[in-house]
């Protein structure tokens, strides 16, 4: 077996390196009852393209806003604890074990610790330049640019006719 390099072990989270990461807790900024605590792993890593986080939701508390980005994927695997998944209008139990995957522009999507203890979750996403999340409760749009982010009510979005220099089909 070939010595280590001290360079490469910040790749590496050990059980015990991840029990140790300070948690930071956070409050949705549309939804007081979506409280988690969140432990960034791809960030200690040193992982930008990529969000990866271990969340921790108590009881009686949703892990977010019900929500749909319009250009990033997401998917969420249950480590340990149980909710209710919502996509859309359907309600699904989840537990440990279970994943959910969700494509860009697909579904709005929630979780909610209906249970007894801890659900712990591995949340993962990507993160581009440039998104934009649907808040369809709130009847809310998040644009996110290059780390900034404005929000708009649905009814203050126009949608300009706008040419392309191209022949319209009816002209």
């Amino acid at each position: 077996m070939s010595s280590i390099s001290k360079n490469t072990r910040k790749y590496l989270l050990t059980a015990a390196d991840i029990e140790a990461l300070e948690g930071q807790e956070i409050t949705h900024f549309l939804n007081p009852n979506a409280v988690r605590l969140n432990k960034s792993l791809g960030d200690t890593v040193g992982m930008s393209q990529m969000g990866v986080h271990m969340i921790s939701v108590e009881p009686n508390h949703h892990s977010t806003e019900f929500h749909k980005h319009q250009y990033e994927e997401e998917c969420i695997y249950i480590l340990e604890g149980s909710g209710e998944l919502t996509i859309e209008e359907d309600k699904y139990n989840v537990a440990k074990g279970d994943f959910v995957g969700l494509p860009a522009n697909e579904v709005a999507h929630s979780l909610y610790n209906n249970g007894n203890e801890t659900l712990v979750c591995l949340v993962m996403g990507q993160r581009l330049k440039h998104d934009i999340g649907d808040y369809p409760n709130q009847n809310k749009r998040i644009y996110r640019h290059n780390g900034k982010a404005e929000v708009v009510e649905y009814e203050n979005i126009t949608y300009p006719k706008t040419h392309t220099g191209r022949k319209e089909p009816s002209e």
